[in-house]
């Protein structure tokens, strides 16, 4: 195969990745606490000969989370909880501690806060957050403390994830919690929840350029394939 085709067909696969990922972001432009992914571009060159000719493709398996925060909006639910600036929340799931912004939690059957998911708000030191049967009101303060009925009862846990390059997205509004680190001078608002950080208008123009240039892309394929079947059919003649 000709190394010009080797060079668009790893660019094609890089430009598939990020039409995917930008497509992600549209669908989840409504999700509370969605965090924009993109996809990180590199160069990868290969030698050809001694003489130190290289061939030079693209290399697009990085992606990048973009941690600004969206908007906060009011709800007035006593467990719906909006952070203000940088920190996530941690949930428990079967898989591990994960991080998320989405703060849209509620008291299970057995006490512990969940969120929708069923997965358990830790506290700043990664226990269950659980609240006193027969409790009759719940007040979260800025700094996280729980207070049932007048008495505290826990501190939900505000954190810092390591470095963005590093965080693993393990599907909807949920990311590994490796290096994380408790974040205290974090504020929560009780009553409001953060959404999406998702521009729909800017993505949609992303998506539409990245489209453009896959099918750019796409065309000098199928003329290089045009012009190596010419050339076969002449030799073979």
């Amino acid at each position: 195969m000709d190394n010009a085709i080797y060079a668009t067909l790893t660019r094609q696969s890089g430009l598939m990745r990020e039409l995917r990922a930008v497509a992600n972001n549209v669908a989840n432009a409504d999700t509370t606490g969605f965090r924009r992914e993109g996809v990180v571009f590199s160069e990868h060159m290969t030698p050809l000969d001694r003489q130190g000719a290289t061939l030079s493709m693209a290399n697009a398996r990085g992606r990048d989370v973009d941690l600004r925060p969206g908007s906060l909006a009011g709800t007035g639910g006593t467990w719906d909880l909006g952070l203000e600036g940088e920190g996530f929340f941690m949930v428990a799931t079967p898989q591990g501690n994960r991080l998320t912004r989405a703060g849209a939690f509620m008291p299970s059957a057995d006490g512990q806060v969940v969120n929708g998911d069923g997965h358990p708000l830790l506290d700043d030191g990664q226990a269950p957050i659980a609240i006193p049967p027969g409790a009759r009101a719940v007040s979260v303060a800025p700094d996280g403390t729980v207070a049932a009925d007048g008495e505290p009862v826990g501190r939900v846990g505000i954190f810092a994830p390591g470095a963005a390059r590093d965080m693993r997205h393990y599907g909807g509004t949920l990311f590994g919690a490796d290096g994380a680190r408790p974040l205290p001078e974090a504020k929560l608002r009780q009553g409001f929840l953060e959404g999406s950080n998702v521009d729909p208008m800017l993505e949609i123009a992303r998506m539409v350029e990245v489209q453009r240039a896959y099918e750019l892309g796409q065309s000098f394929l199928d003329a290089e394939d045009q012009r190596i079947r010419a050339a076969i059919s002449s030799l073979t003649r």
